[in-house]
């Protein structure tokens, strides 16, 4: 009897435990895509290539425009950027949105600047709401298993 419920019982275990699986931290690119509101975005990271830097090691901190703020720039623009001759400004662009390393709320000041994978500087204001270059983070901490998402309102472009 013992022996039936103890080979039953590990049975089961093995046949739950990838259900398990699905509970590991996703990576930022699987994080955006579960989330529902980013398709614009994960559109652009594959139209420039950066879905494997995105999915890589890590850690990074992404500033993660919705498809709502993407919807928010002038008409065309989007389409514009997503055609194959413009990769590399598009690249720059989200590459912008990016600074490595893992940076949590916690860890923010007011006024503090950030160089972003692009190589520019964003700055990061926290005296009335968190904003990044004007745009306001309106969610924050959302964490992935290379790095960390913030959630912002607009898409912040290079100078």
């Amino acid at each position: 009897m013992f022996r039936r419920t103890y080979l039953a019982l590990t049975a089961a275990a093995l046949i739950s435990g990838p259900a398990f699986a699905g509970d590991m931290k996703k990576d930022i690119v699987d994080t955006a895509m579960s989330a529902g509101n980013f398709e614009t975005l994960v559109a652009a990271a594959k139209a420039a290539d950066l879905v494997d830097t995105l999915k890589g090691d890590g850690p990074l901190t992404v500033f993660a425009p919705t498809d709502e703020a993407f919807a928010a720039l002038p008409a065309g623009t989007v389409e514009d950027l997503l055609k194959p001759e413009n990769k590399d400004q598009l690249a720059a662009i989200l590459t912008y949105h990016v600074v490595p390393g893992k940076v949590m709320s916690g860890d923010l000041s007011d006024n503090m600047t950030a160089t972003t994978a692009q190589g520019g500087d964003i700055t990061i204001n926290t005296s009335d709401g968190v904003t990044v270059n004007g745009a306001n983070v309106v969610s924050a901490d959302i964490e992935a298993s290379n790095g960390v998402i913030h959630v912002i309102d607009a898409v912040i472009l290079p100078e």
